[in-house]
């Protein structure tokens, strides 16, 4: 059994590279749980954000590769596969730091193949394990540690770090090998997408028939209908949020990437795609960095 598998042990050495709206709160329940958490983001504001509120629990490091070197196990939550890819492989890139056999936990949503790709090259470098691993449940579920964890990868490797991706998620489910974590996380954002739409549409439905859509959520709930995005999203859509927990264009991207791995399989979808338009609509019409939740608002000819 690996040390970061051991229930009581010593604090562990993480690296965390990607302080976004999932990464920080993430950061934060590692440092709750009582683990040493070097930090690296492309911006450097948010590095000193948590180092203010953690000093001694942190390391702010210049480069991915700096914290590579201080690190038993290094966590991604980065935009999309050219920045993963960067900072893994690129000029001061985790690579360049990495000590033998350093494991990757890539909670970034990027295409199975790239993960494949990735996952190859980086065993090729250091002998270490990729593990393909997004996240569901939102910047609510990354700040309580209520996240679900789909991961791809060697068993072994995803059984050792288990009990640290824990500080921030309440389930870790393998789902295969290298990419099945993607993949699932795509079949995920399909079914999140395509439920939102439908929310969106009924809002609207709701608004003209002159019912009060703040009561829709307490109604159904129970029901067929509910669900999590139903009481999340719904009041959100009623009463816009000040901040977007997670954004339009955000969306889009996965949805190609769902387009992309329907396309290799060649599956046809024809219900996400329609929300694909949706959202590539939404962005034409300036709301691409609003909250997911204001697909209600989009002008439909």
């Amino acid at each position: 059994m690996s040390a970061l598998d051991q229930p009581g042990a010593a604090s562990h050495r993480i690296g965390f590279c990607g302080l976004g709206r999932m990464g920080l709160p993430m950061v934060h329940r590692l440092v709750d749980a009582g683990h040493r958490v070097a930090i690296w983001n492309r911006s450097p504001d948010k590095s000193a954000l948590v180092e203010q509120v953690a000093p001694s629990a942190t390391i702010v490091c210049r480069t991915p590769a700096e914290v590579a070197a201080s690190s038993e196990a290094v966590m991604l939550c980065l935009t999309d596969g050219t920045a993963v890819e960067t900072v893994a492989f690129g000029d001061d890139g985790l690579a360049h730091g990495a000590r033998p056999n350093l494991n990757i936990v890539d909670h970034s949503t990027i295409a199975p193949s790239t993960t494949r790709q990735l996952a190859t090259r980086w065993r090729e470098c250091t002998g270490g394990n990729w593990i393909d691993a997004p996240v569901s449940g939102g910047t609510t579920g990354a700040a309580q540690g209520t996240l679900a964890v789909m991961a791809g990868g060697d068993a072994a490797a995803i059984l050792s770090l288990r009990a640290v991706v824990s500080a921030y998620a309440a389930r870790v489910t393998r789902m295969g090998d290298s990419g099945a974590g993607q993949a699932t996380k795509l079949a995920n954002q399909a079914i999140v997408m395509t439920t939102i739409a439908g929310l969106a549409e009924a809002t609207r439905l709701a608004r003209r028939a002159g019912i009060d859509g703040a009561r829709i959520p307490f109604a159904l709930k129970g029901g067929w209908a509910d669900s999590v995005l139903l009481q999340t999203l719904m009041p959100r859509m009623i009463d816009a949020p000040s901040e977007a927990s997670g954004t339009i264009r955000t969306m889009l991207k996965d949805l190609d990437a769902v387009n992309a791995l329907a396309h290799e399989h060649e599956v046809t979808l024809p219900v996400a795609a329609l929300v694909r338009e949706l959202l590539v609509r939404a962005i034409a019409q300036g709301l691409g960095d609003a909250d997911i939740s204001q697909v209600v608002r989009v002008e439909i000819d």
